[in-house]
């Protein structure tokens, strides 16, 4: 199975200016977990993660005065579509992170996460079965 087969097509880009708490909603909105952060002037395309807004408010920061450019990876790891599943994934493993923005023709073209990989290899929900019963 490949990359553009698994991946979300839903790219929420933002500006190096944008609040964390900017980010956090709009990301919360979009019910996504990353959001693709767009800064010509630090090198182009980077990512902020749920992880990252986590990070900062845990040490105290402001989400309301920190921005974006401040808690953006810059040195990211890109998938391309015609990657296989279990390229992204150990990408993903090797790197210690869970998501990778998808470039084609050097745009993002999506998202794949680790929850993406993991409802391609996962079997498909059955109903619950009730507990058996052992007399």
């Amino acid at each position: 199975m490949l990359v553009r087969e698994v991946m979300s097509t839903v790219v929420l880009t933002i500006g190096p200016a944008h609040t964390l708490r900017q980010a956090a909603a709009l990301m919360s909105a979009r019910r996504v977990g990353a959001a693709v952060v767009y800064d010509p002037d630090a090198g182009g395309i980077g990512i902020l993660t749920e992880r990252d807004v986590l990070v900062s408010l845990g040490l105290g920061q402001d989400p309301d005065t920190e921005r974006a450019h401040a808690h953006t990876t810059t040195d990211v790891v890109f998938a391309a579509p015609s990657w296989t599943v279990e390229e992204a994934a150990g990408a993903m493993a090797h790197g210690g992170f869970r998501h990778l923005i998808v470039l084609d023709h050097d745009e993002p073209a999506g998202i794949v996460s680790v929850r993406d990989i993991i409802r391609c290899w996962a079997p498909e929900r059955s109903r619950p079965q009730a507990p058996a019963v052992i007399a």
